[in-house]
């Protein structure tokens, strides 16, 4: 750690951008696949003769994989080396892709969406941290505010391009479509990302505390799930099982002697505890909030999916701005001041769909969205340099590993939660399904308040590592 001295200004060269943009495609595409497949549920249905709840675990499936490789994303790149890393997640991605395009049955699509989601868990987490290595201190900043905006666009714009693609072609280039951008990605990767060198600390795989949290974080979310299905027994199963696989990773993670897999300390240690709240309670509300709004665009005010998609483009259209907008600031501005006004940007932005139930028009929707957009590029990049900037280069893995976990976990939790709370003001609207809607939307304020109070204790100021 070191003091609050700003570093010089290092110049981003354009082999710098090349690298980036590389890797950006392997989070592209992992991002992309955790929604692209929702418009294809009509499809899927006829395809298999399957009800929709047994198609729902498609996207499930591939989610619950996500959660569970993510932990090991960090051990993985420090025994094996970054780049290998990469290319091995690139590989088992697109393997997954082939073989859900070659699926029989709904049982053996959600098999390979499984495989898929564990190749497209490690990607974003390993893309990172090699990224910050390549970087180093002094650009992380500007670099991770291009790429941390991907995960942004692609709840947006999942949707569209899985309508644009099932209005010209069959179901299966929902998962065809990677191969060409899997590809390519693979061969740039080899010819111009550096291979940065394993860990010179090698440590002993923890499978125990990989049998704990990876399990124990899939079985949370599977029983909160059931929870928005009204399945009683499973529900509290899954959760009860759930929370206490992850109490005992916790307790093995305090008393192991060697290195657990998410070293729960990290998260008593300031700035990362800060950034970490903010991380996991934004992501719950982000991504739940890009759960409700399609739903509610096609059931509230039945527009297809093709018409949801371009009602939410204005957030990727505000999220790419607030992404130009870091780049220039970001090594100028404290964490804190971004951090914050970006939060108080979305609060904003959420604010109009409390009130859905008054029919609001489609610009104040648009106008709203972009200005979440906006916000959201100005938060997960300055919390992702702060801890990126900040711990010694060997740490790197680890530390994208627990952020990429907490951003994942809360979006996945989230999700389920405003599912739960969405499907009990149903209940209670009747049908009135706009104000069921606007009345969920509060609880997304209160989880933007939440990510607010945490973001309050990130630093003032650009400390960096010497």
């Amino acid at each position: 750690m070191s003091g609050d001295v700003a570093p010089p200004v290092e110049r981003v060269d354009r082999q710098l951008l090349r690298v980036a943009f590389i890797l950006v495609l392997g989070t592209f595409m992992a991002s992309l696949d955790a929604t692209i497949v929702s418009v294809g549920v009509d499809a899927l249905t006829d395809e298999f003769g399957a009800s929709v709840a047994e198609i729902q675990w498609v996207t499930t499936a591939y989610l619950l994989a996500v959660v569970a490789a993510v932990p090991a994303s960090g051990w993985l790149a420090g025994r094996f080396g970054g780049r290998r890393t990469w290319l091995a997640a690139v590989g088992v991605f697109l393997v997954g892709s082939v073989l859900c395009a070659l699926a029989w049955s709904v049982t053996s699509l959600i098999v390979f969406r499984v495989i898929q989601g564990l190749g497209g868990g490690l990607l974003p987490a390993t893309g990172q941290a090699l990224l910050a290595r390549v970087a180093g201190p002094g650009r992380t900043g500007r670099v991770i505010s291009v790429v941390a905006v991907v995960p942004l666009l692609s709840p947006v714009f999942g949707p569209l391009a899985g309508g644009s693609i099932l209005s010209v072609a069959t179901w299966q280039w929902l998962f065809l479509i990677n191969l060409p951008i899997g590809v390519v990605a693979a061969l740039l990767a080899r010819r111009h990302v550096p291979a940065v060198p394993p860990s010179t600390r090698r440590t002993a795989f923890d499978l125990r505390g990989a049998l704990l949290l990876s399990p124990g974080l899939a079985v949370l979310v599977y029983g909160l799930t059931e929870v928005a299905h009204g399945r009683t027994l499973p529900a509290v199963a899954g959760v009860s099982l759930g929370l206490a696989m992850l109490a005992g990773f916790t307790v093995h993670g305090l008393r192991t002697r060697g290195t657990p897999l998410v070293d729960p300390r990290l998260f008593a240690r300031p700035p990362f505890g800060a950034a970490a709240l903010a991380l996991l309670v934004l992501g719950a509300s982000v991504f739940g909030t890009m759960f409700l709004l399609p739903l509610y665009f096609q059931t509230g005010r039945g527009l297809s999916a093709w018409e949801a998609g371009l009602l939410l483009a204005p957030q990727g259209l505000g999220a790419a701005a607030g992404s130009v907008l870091v780049n220039r600031t970001i090594d100028k501005v404290a964490p804190r001041t971004l951090v914050v006004t970006g939060i108080v940007l979305i609060l904003a932005g959420t604010v109009p769909f409390t009130q859905l139930g008054h029919d609001i028009p489609d610009l104040v929707i648009a106008t709203a969205l972009a200005v979440r957009g906006l916000g959201m590029a100005m938060v997960g990049a300055p919390v992702m340099n702060i801890v990126y900037s900040r711990i010694e280069p060997e740490q790197l893995p680890r530390a994208s590993g627990a952020l990429n976990l907490l951003n994942t976990v809360g979006g996945s939790v989230g999700t389920a939660a405003l599912a739960v709370v969405l499907e009990s003001r149903l209940s209670a609207r009747g049908q009135d399904v706009s104000w069921a809607f606007a009345d969920t939307f509060w609880w997304v304020l209160g989880f933007c308040l939440l990510a607010a109070a945490g973001a309050t204790r990130l630093p003032r100021t650009q400390g960096r590592k010497p």
